[in-house]
């Protein structure tokens, strides 16, 4: 009883009940604007999304199955903002078959898309504008091919690092387009992106570059970015071919071998060998000038090699005859 007496008590003094009127008047008046405004005719863009129904079970939408609109429309308020919160009057349903057309293309003009919206506004509201002013969409009866995958993105690793290694999975997709189209894609990119000062394993999941009337299964795809520490090593013993030597000679080198000393990641490093690096002196280039030294170079080196350097730029020769 003693808390009803408070409330009372405190509802009913003098200056919580001056308040209470105030507060009243308040809302009174609130309401009466809010309905002296919503009787103004405004204008008001929105987004309506646009669904293809009636869709044949063998076709695939090999365009976006659900494109959008930005409408303009004007009315009074009240109508404006019944219409925006009424339940599915943000989707427009496109019948396939009123608009497909036998070479895998449809089109919903202007004058067609402005129907089927003014059928789902309010009768006095007004259709200013539509973007865009025609729909069109892209479908085939199943025709595919399936095409690998290029990465287009970009990872940087810290100066102490290097990329040792990019994998996409899926490596390939199936695209579905018109016969002409598929002809023409040879393979598919992901998205641009980029990533800075990558130290460990980086994940990205990258969707694929649109292609205007083309579906992509799947539509994204992982790109593996592994990292390794960079470190200076060297191989004693990598050996000096003669290059487009004439039928009948050999070439001799003092060395025979040479040692080289290169940048490349820490796992790497481990598994190199004398082999994977070929050596060349070029018959060409010394043998219509003979002196006492020719000039060696590098021909092959493993990706993930850098900054090769060998022992010595030039070795003396001799060249034999073969019996």
């Amino acid at each position: 009883m003693g808390i009803f007496r408070a409330i009372r008590h405190f509802l009913f003094s003098k200056a919580n009940r001056e308040f209470l009127i105030f507060f009243a008047f308040l809302v009174i008046s609130g309401i009466f604007w809010l309905m002296t405004t919503l009787n103004d005719v405004y204008s008001k863009e929105t987004v309506m999304w646009v669904k293809y129904v009636n869709v044949p079970k063998n076709a695939v939408m090999t365009s976006n199955e659900t494109d959008s609109l930005h409408i303009t429309i004007s009315d009074k308020g009240f109508n404006i903002v019944s219409f925006l919160y009424t339940a599915n009057n943000d989707v427009l349903e496109v019948d396939f078959n009123s608009f497909a057309q036998t070479n895998g293309t449809g089109t919903v003009s202007h004058s067609d898309l402005s129907r089927l919206i003014q059928q789902k506004l309010p009768t006095s509201t007004k259709l200013d504008a539509v973007k865009p002013e025609k729909l069109t969409f892209y479908y085939n009866y199943g025709e595919r091919k399936k095409v690998p995958v290029r990465c287009q993105g970009k990872a940087i690793p810290l100066a102490t690092h290097y990329i040792s290694n990019t994998a996409i999975t899926p490596d390939s997709v199936y695209v579905y387009a018109s016969k002409q189209k598929l002809d023409s894609i040879k393979w598919v990119d992901t998205e641009d992106f980029s990533r800075a000062d990558i130290d460990d394993t980086l994940l990205v999941v990258s969707k694929l570059q649109h292609i205007n009337g083309v579906k992509m299964v799947p539509d994204r795809v992982n790109v593996t970015f592994q990292t390794d520490v960079l470190t200076e090593g060297e191989i004693e013993g990598v050996p000096i071919c003669g290059l487009n030597m004439p039928e009948g000679k050999v070439l001799r080198t003092f060395p025979a071998k040479v040692k080289i000393r290169f940048v490349t990641g820490m796992k790497n490093y481990r598994t190199l060998t004398a082999n994977d690096f070929l050596i060349v002196a070029d018959y060409e280039q010394f043998g219509s000038n003979p002196s006492a030294k020719c000039n060696i170079t590098l021909r092959r080196k493993p990706e993930s090699v850098t900054k090769v350097v060998l022992e010595t730029n030039q070795v003396d020769y001799l060249i034999e005859e073969l019996r």
